[in-house]
């Protein structure tokens, strides 16, 4: 029997000190009066904020160093991406359970065996899972684990759209023809690291490489589910510092919600060129194993029992006027190339009770079936909670699907009403002049990257349970499976969440957004070594430990925009967040922005 030496090698993540954004002279022509202008502080714990800073102070001076790491590695150093893929990589399926207390047994006996008799390879990844044969509720089940200090993941995929256009791609498709041999998850929901991977620079394909080499082909439910910001060029404000410019993780525990079962499984990674051994990793999972509950703990599905206290918006009505007056400027004038541009409001609600983000995330899931709902909160960090209904994309092997989503208008009241509604929208100028930019654009990067592109039907309604857009579905067929970065790097930021042309459009968010957007409007999702899938982080908020939480909404901007109709937009894509907190909202005390300072 051949082991590891034991070691209490840490591996440190690359943790930056926490920066405000700094107004540009365009910007600050526009917002309040104040010695500082942010989205304002979640956590409690952090120091507090002194004027525009760029590092952040102890009380007695000092800088402040974010604590060291020691749940798992890092996987993104300096050359983790011109790493060749992990040496040892397999799943292995245990005998199926009746009930997820006997699961977890099993895990962690499997887990005891394999130490006993370890790997000898330096790198690896190997998962072990456990069928149940009763169906369980991701969300209860994650709800039911309380270790605080863990990082914790949801995603569910949206039911499949009727009108999704098919690519035939014969035996081209990577998987040899054959039947996939795994049940695709309705939801999963993550405990733990056995790998993440975060950075400070933007995302790039060598980071892509770094999170590949842990994510075997003929091991698809080996997963990195995670998080891009929407532009990583900026600066991040205090409450998005956990995050990075990029942020996923491999889970160690996952509960796996299927149509007719369940599946319970810990992943264990290691890479001795990372300094995290065989020996670290095991340790690691067996103490996160010891504190998982096997029950699961039952969620309020209806409302959060609780109410706003405070509101403010940031930027205000008159800001968001004066800034969409100046976009049209820009688009009816020649002095640029601007046609669109997405602007987007933060809108902070304190409440009288803290919101579990788990509760909120199943009160978003029960009128979402149409959309994708997640949460990626990293350890002692806030929670990013969205139920969105945009496809960013989704690749299978060679085949890659992918939507155009603009033009909003509310539900009606009766199906007469709502009938009407969505004519209006069909044939509106100003709403087709946004969403033809929206889907030329996509159509065009696909044809740079793939061939045989597909779009069907060209414009239709997409109807969700408060709002209805104008829809394109999309479809493709990759070059080569390696190419997906470059199919994740053409599609964001697309039209929908940004503008056209992206870098003018990108520029005129830098110069007149106040508040830092982090993860909303990026890529939420996952990878997969045979599979991928991420949604457009929109219909989000940012949850904190303490009584606020920050709410994401954006508009696009052309020729033709009212400021006063985009800005009521704006209050009905954020509805599905603050209907849950109706019933008191005559209690609310609305703020100027210009007095939001630092959260509670």
């Amino acid at each position: 029997m051949t082991k590891h030496a034991s070691t209490s090698t840490t591996y440190v993540g690359h943790y930056s000190l926490a920066r405000y954004p700094v107004l540009t002279a365009a910007a600050s022509a526009m917002a309040p009066s104040s010695s500082l202008y942010s989205s304002g502080r979640l956590l409690s714990s952090r120091p507090a904020s002194k004027g525009l800073v760029r590092g952040l102070l102890t009380r007695d001076g000092s800088r402040w160093v974010r604590p060291s790491c020691s749940l798992s590695m890092n996987g993104c150093t300096a050359d983790a991406g011109d790493q060749g893929a992990v040496t040892t990589r397999e799943t292995r399926a245990l005998p199926a359970a009746s009930a997820p207390q006997e699961a977890v047994g099993q895990l962690r006996a499997a887990v005891a065996a394999l130490n006993a008799d370890p790997p000898v390879s330096s790198s690896g990844i190997i998962r072990l899972e456990v069928p149940i044969r009763q169906r369980g509720d991701a969300i209860e089940w994650l709800h039911a684990q309380t270790q605080s200090s863990l990082p914790r993941c949801f995603f569910s995929a949206r039911a499949p759209l009727p009108d999704t256009p098919a690519i035939a791609v014969g035996s081209s498709n990577g998987n040899g023809g054959h039947k996939e041999q795994w049940e695709q998850p309705v939801s999963v929901a993550g405990l733990g690291s056995a790998v993440f991977f975060r950075g400070t620079d933007a995302f790039s394909v060598r980071d892509w490489r770094a999170i590949k080499r842990f994510l075997p082909r003929d091991c698809p439910l080996i997963r990195a589910y995670g998080a891009i910001r929407f532009d990583a060029s900026s600066d991040a404000s205090v409450e998005w510092e956990d995050y990075g410019a990029f942020y996923f993780v491999v889970p160690q525990v996952e509960f796996s919600e299927l149509e007719e079962g369940s599946v319970l499984a810990t992943t264990i990674a290691w890479d001795d060129s990372l300094s995290w051994t065989w020996q670290s990793a095991v340790d690691e999972l067996q103490s996160t194993l010891h504190e998982i509950s096997p029950c699961s703990v039952k969620v309020n599905r209806s409302t959060l029992q609780t109410a706003i206290v405070n509101l403010n918006h940031v930027p205000t009505k008159a800001s968001w006027d004066l800034a969409v007056t100046q976009a049209l400027r820009m688009i009816k004038g020649s002095q640029t190339e601007l046609v669109k541009v997405v602007l987007a409001r933060c809108s902070r609600y304190i409440t009288d009770t803290c919101i579990d983000p788990l509760e909120l995330l199943a009160c978003l899931k029960v009128e979402g079936q149409n959309a994708y709902q997640f949460c990626i909160q990293p350890p002692d960090a806030p929670a990013f909670v969205g139920n969105s209904p945009e496809q960013l994309f989704h690749r299978k092997y060679l085949k890659i699907s992918s939507e155009a989503l603009a033009g909003t208008r509310a539900r009606g009241k009766t199906r007469a009403d709502d009938f009407k509604i969505g004519q209006d929208l069909l044939l509106s100028i100003k709403e087709d002049t946004e969403f033809t930019i929206v889907r030329e654009n996509i159509k065009k990067k696909l044809e740079m990257i793939c061939d045989e592109v597909v779009v069907n039907p060209s414009k239709a309604l997409r109807k969700l349970p408060r709002v209805q857009h104008l829809s394109a579905q999309l479809a493709a067929r990759l070059r080569n499976e390696d190419d997906e970065f470059d199919i994740l790097n053409a599609l964001h930021p697309s039209p929908a969440v940004c503008g056209l042309p992206t870098e003018e459009a990108r520029q005129f968010i830098r110069d007149y957004e106040i508040f830092d957007r982090g993860m909303y409007a990026g890529p939420v999702g996952w990878f997969g070594g045979a599979e991928s899938e991420f949604a457009v982080g929109i219909r989000s908020a940012l949850l904190g430990k303490g009584y606020s939480t920050l709410v994401y909404a954006g508009a696009g901007i052309v020729e033709g925009t009212n400021p006063s109709f985009e800005w009521d937009e704006l209050d009905l894509k954020a509805s599905q967040f603050a209907k849950l907190l109706k019933y008191q909202e005559h209690h609310i005390f609305y703020q100027e922005a210009g007095n939001m300072g630092t959260l509670i």
